[in-house]
């Protein structure tokens, strides 16, 4: 009998760390626990917008040709560009330019290249600031073949999102000969 005392006393001190169980209710049943309740997750922080995926601004491209080549301008119709797209031919250079009267860096993106583009005032009215490329600079073949949208940012002001339509190619064309 002693030595099944400490075994008995090893069960006992096991059976009073398990809980009581739970009496059936009337009926002969058991109840079913209730299940824990789910931790709170926490929200979502707000992601970024990313530049694919903001709202156009509102205008169309236009082609045109002039004296000096040809032109793309974006913009509400009857209205002045918000960004013009031009081959000046005799000059054998490319000008993208935007409104503004003091230089400006522009930061131009497409689906496959972003890169900052130093502008200095036009003299013209109403005034405008101007970035000068050879026409065979890839970012000119990277804004013709952006998928769907490039963005042109410069501080100080609402950035523009303009479709990538023909325009832009053809404009790009024209200056290659």
């Amino acid at each position: 009998m002693k030595r099944f005392l400490p075994v008995l006393a090893l069960g006992a001190l096991v059976a009073a760390c398990v809980p009581p169980a739970t009496p059936p209710a009337p009926g002969g049943r058991t109840p079913l626990p209730q299940p824990a309740s789910p931790r709170p997750r926490p929200a979502p922080a707000p992601a970024a917008q990313d530049w694919r995926d903001r709202p156009y601004t509102p205008g169309d491209w236009v082609y045109r040709q002039d004296a000096r080549g040809s032109l793309a301008l974006f913009g509400p119709p009857n209205r002045d560009a918000l960004l013009t797209l031009r081959c000046d031919r005799q000059r054998g250079q490319m000008f993208l330019s935007r409104p503004g009267a003091a230089p400006a860096a522009l930061v131009i993106r497409t689906t496959s290249l972003t890169r900052t583009l130093q502008a200095a005032p036009t003299g013209g009215e109403p005034p405008y600031v101007a970035a000068a490329l050879l026409p065979r600079d890839p970012l000119l073949d990277a804004m013709a073949f952006s998928r769907g949208r490039i963005v042109v940012e410069v501080a100080g002001a609402a950035p523009l999102v303009v479709p990538n339509w023909a325009e832009i190619g053809r404009v790009v064309e024209d200056c290659r000969g």
